[in-house]
């Protein structure tokens, strides 16, 4: 069976919104974005290249969805990364969007979102990765369909936003790798322990 890894930038009170740009996501009032930036290091990229290198597919919420297809849809080939996110499968979570259309090579989940998503699970490959998406990443918590974390915990306190974990879903973790980066970053690697 695939796995679904969760691989996410987040700061030390755990809020994972709008690590890229100022605008990214302003969704409820948050005015912090960008907020990786400073602390940008090459470890950071080696660290996605092997995390994309596991991967065959992208699992998104619709948001995240847009903010990527925005970024990567109009990239002419060429760039690595581009080509990448162009080429591999995604799919996306909505209830309100009628089609996938806008990012190249993607598949639209409305319906019964957690069967769909354990459908895809048992389908033969490597593993699904998800960034982002905090609301589907917190379904998919609930139901147990989250396998692993990648989490670049960021020295900061952002005092609040979009998180990975939704309050009131315990989850049993254990810590596979914990590496520091130069910039002040902690790369950590967790595995899910599933119930008995």
């Amino acid at each position: 069976m695939r796995k679904i890894i969760v691989s996410e930038f987040m700061s030390l009170d755990g809020v994972i919104q709008a690590p890229g740009g100022k605008d990214e996501d302003t969704e409820g009032g948050f005015t912090q974005g960008g907020w990786t930036w400073p602390y940008w290091h090459d470890d950071i990229g080696a660290h996605f290249a092997e995390v994309m290198s596991e991967s065959d597919a992208f699992l998104l919420g619709r948001k995240t969805w847009q903010i990527h297809g925005g970024a990567f849809e109009p990239m002419a080939p060429g760039d690595p990364f581009g080509d990448t996110m162009n080429a591999m499968p995604k799919y996306v979570v909505s209830t309100t969007l009628t089609s996938a259309g806008a990012w190249r090579n993607s598949t639209l989940i409305s319906g019964n979102v957690v069967e769909e998503i354990r459908a895809l699970k048992a389908q033969p490959g490597k593993n699904i990765v998800i960034d982002g998406s905090s609301a589907l990443v917190h379904t998919l918590a609930q139901h147990d369909l989250v396998d692993e974390y990648y989490l670049l915990i960021y020295p900061l306190v952002l005092g609040g936003g979009k998180k990975v974990f939704a309050d009131g879903v315990p989850l049993n973790l254990r810590l596979v790798e914990a590496k520091p980066i130069p910039s002040g970053v902690v790369l950590t690697h967790y595995t899910v322990e599933h119930p008995a």
